[in-house]
């Protein structure tokens, strides 16, 4: 398996060099030269498999040829899953006729990112020991990203981490499960900003050329295609309990930084018969814009009480246009430029409308995410988070009638309480492994949102514990 950047300048790599890299070096992101594809029978084995053994059967087409073999996957994912809250690692609640809950928060930090990024980390080790190198992993968060690779990378001997969250931006939970992390590879860093800005921010450390080679700089964010691989089996999984590839289903996910539904989309690219793609969003409603009437044009960010979504420009999105425009890596960075330079992306019309016959878009302000976390909790009993809350309204809204629908719950509810409280008036709780989050010390570092600043912040923890 090979991976060709989206914009054309960069040399192919396989799975390691793209794990190691992160981001291409003409700014562009990884995709498989070729995709993998699985046959109804193919996908039909992985009934009923456990999650860690359907996880690395999935995942293991796009290792091959690297240092890992499938036998390493296999015990990489038994690892990484072996902590999770519940035995069925990613369980289906079923809410409504036709309408299920996909539950991805049970892992170390409650939320979808650690699906992926358990086993992000180990196979950073297992690759890093084979080289015998060392790297620097940079990351912007909007809120559950961090914690989670902090989590997964935390004491990694071959690892040095630093995360940007934007200041004030997080909620509390989100922002404590960082700062209180005491690993001497782990460095936050608050940026005065917001996430856009912190996302601009790791993508010029990464355009910074002898930077980037001083440090060895590396991504965890999902720029990185291994986040993007380790997300496509728990849809997989889910299809599957729902009787593909005998039926079709459709997907709705709260989307940010478009890397979950974009997992989605590959499980399809992959032969999984998947019938819409939702695209859930809040008063950052870029895509649903996008999606309704071919309008990509940033708005400024609205802070939000689902702060993970509080995003105007979303990285993953290049992948899908690369692949609607033909794999044209040309036409890709032109646009992707244009976008840059006047915040609108210009797509062609027949191309917005290929992607509608596909994906739908849908959005809710706070006023009636809140309701939204009422009603559900009226009529179901499920407690849903503000970013869950969304993808649930939209996949029964947006649905294909008739088609089971998946609504990615994303977040645990205890990590927006607040929230919680205005909409239901309780604050739900913490697993009893976090119960004094609260209480403990935290440890971060301030700057502005200049790029020479962070830098230096990154520069002077990297040299320091490789000195």
């Amino acid at each position: 398996m090979r991976y060709v950047s989206t914009r054309g300048g960069a040399p192919a790599r396989d799975f390691d060099g793209v794990l190691l890299a992160g981001l291409a070096e003409d700014g562009g992101l990884f995709v498989p030269e070729v995709w993998p594809e699985f046959s109804a029978a193919e996908w039909r084995a992985l009934r009923g498999l456990p999650y860690a053994e359907l996880a690395a059967r999935v995942m293991a087409p796009f290792m091959c040829g690297g240092a890992v073999t499938f036998a390493d996957l296999q015990r990489i994912c038994r690892d990484a899953y072996r902590g999770f809250d519940h035995a069925a690692v990613v369980p289906l609640v079923q809410l409504d006729a036709g309408l299920f809950a996909l539950e991805l928060f049970h892992g170390p930090t409650l939320a979808f990112k650690d699906l992926a990024l358990q086993v992000a980390g180990r196979l950073f080790d297992h690759v890093l020991e084979a080289r015998d190198e060392r790297v620097t992993i940079v990351g912007a968060t909007s809120g559950d990203t961090g914690s989670a690779a902090i989590e997964a990378c935390r004491d990694r001997s071959r690892v040095d981490i630093a995360i940007l969250h934007p200041e004030g931006k997080t909620s509390e939970v989100q922002r404590r499960q960082m700062t209180t992390v005491r690993a001497p590879n782990v460095l936050n860093i608050a940026v005065d900003g917001n996430f856009d800005d912190c996302q601009a921010l790791v993508k010029a450390m990464f355009a910074d050329a002898p930077f980037r080679e001083e440090l060895r700089l590396s991504a965890v964010n999902s720029i990185n295609w291994a986040r993007i691989a380790g997300q496509i089996p728990y849809f997989v999984a889910a299809a599957l309990a729902l009787g593909t590839p005998d039926r079709e289903v459709a997907v709705a996910v709260p989307t940010g930084n478009f890397g979950n539904v974009l997992a989605a989309w590959a499980a399809r690219r992959m032969g999984l018969p998947v019938a819409k793609f939702v695209v859930a969003s809040n008063a950052n409603d870029i895509l649903a814009r996008f999606l309704a009437a071919n309008d990509m044009s940033t708005t400024g960010v609205v802070e939000t009480v689902s702060p993970s979504m509080d995003i105007q420009v979303s990285s993953n999105f290049e992948r899908l246009l690369f692949e609607v425009l033909g794999r044209d890596a040309q036409a890709t960075e032109r646009t992707m430029a244009d976008f840059r330079a006047t915040g609108r992306m210009a797509v062609p019309d027949q191309v917005w409308r290929a992607l509608k016959r596909d994906f739908a878009g849908f959005s809710l302000d706070d006023e009636a995410t809140l309701a939204e976390i009422a009603r559900i909790q009226r009529d179901t009993g499920y407690i849903a988070d503000p970013h869950t809350a969304i993808g649930i309204a939209a996949a029964r809204e947006c649905a294909p009638v008739g088609v089971p629908a998946i609504a990615a719950a994303t977040a645990h509810p205890a990590k927006f309480p607040e929230a919680m409280h205005r909409a239901i008036g309780m604050r739900p709780g913490l697993p009893e492994r976090l119960g004094d989050l609260y209480h403990r010390p935290e440890v971060f570092q301030r700057s502005g949102s200049h790029l020479a600043e962070v830098q230096a912040v990154v520069r002077n923890f990297a040299h320091r514990n490789n000195a």
